[in-house]
């Protein structure tokens, strides 16, 4: 079968030579070749400035009404209309942070999480005092503490940082790796020498954290060190690395500007 259509080829061809078809068809096996070519390229046009239509925060001071409001407000920072209450106090804006305030030390953690978390939404500067005291209370949970410093550094990094050093010291470990985890957000000199001993720290995590933190903040490069599978008398005996470094750079030290995230092409 398959020589007989072989054969049926070879004679179609040798008929269309005979009849002057081989150079038609060769012609259109030449003009149906594919050409490529580059097609000009108009870029976008820049879409215009969004206008702002976002609604401005509310600084009106709180009326003798709207005050008595955002106190009945407090207990429902728990239950099924934490959400609302929260909502209600962004909606009535930094003034009613003294009031927020009170919620810091009610008697419900969970009050005194959403409470934080509220100061946050509304960016509350006002709040970032009492959060730094909450940050440093020893008798509060540890959850709780870690919010407060976490907060009161997106809101305020330089008043933050009197929380690092009594968080630093803590017995919880968790405190710890929070204090040097949110260090690295705070832009100062003085969050240096709070970071070094840390780096000897007897838990890993916190040591690693701390030490990211100095990297970030420093860019000093030290000795290779395997920090991941080190022990504490490693890490004790890696820290005088920066020990020394700080004792001779510390008076002339100046925190480099953060690094630009690269674009992508």
């Amino acid at each position: 079968m398959n020589q007989l259509c072989l054969f049926c080829r070879l004679g179609m061809i040798g008929l269309l030579s005979m009849m002057g078809g081989a150079g038609s068809l060769c012609a259109w096996a030449e003009e149906s070749r594919v050409w490529a070519v580059q097609v000009p390229y108009d870029a976008p046009p820049v879409s215009p400035d969004v206008p702002d239509v976002s609604i401005p925060p509310n600084k009106t001071p709180l009326g003798p009404e709207e005050l008595k409001r955002a106190e009945a407000l407090l207990p429902l920072l728990e239950g099924k209309q934490e959400f609302w209450a929260m909502g209600e106090f962004v909606h009535l804006g930094e003034s009613s942070v003294p009031v927020l305030i009170k919620a810091l030390t009610m008697s419900s953690p969970r009050i005194r999480y959403n409470a934080i978390e509220t100061l946050l939404m509304m960016k509350g500067v006002a709040g970032v005092p009492a959060l730094v005291e909450t940050a440093k209370e020893p008798s509060e949970l540890s959850r709780v503490r870690e919010h407060a410093l976490r907060v009161a550094v997106r809101l305020d990094a330089a008043k933050a940082s009197e929380a690092l050093d009594v968080m630093a010291k803590d017995p919880n470990p968790s405190v710890r790796k929070s204090a040097a985890f949110e260090s690295r957000y705070i832009r100062q000199k003085a969050v240096i020498p709070i970071l070094i001993p840390m780096v000897s720290d007897e838990e890993r995590f916190v040591a690693l954290s701390a030490l990211q933190s100095l990297w970030i903040l420093t860019r000093h490069e030290t000795e290779f060190h395997d920090w991941d599978t080190s022990t504490k008398q490693d890490r004790a005996a890696w820290s005088s690395e920066w020990v020394e470094w700080w004792d001779i750079n510390k008076e002339t030290f100046e925190i480099p500007e953060p690094r630009q995230p690269k674009r992508s092409l």
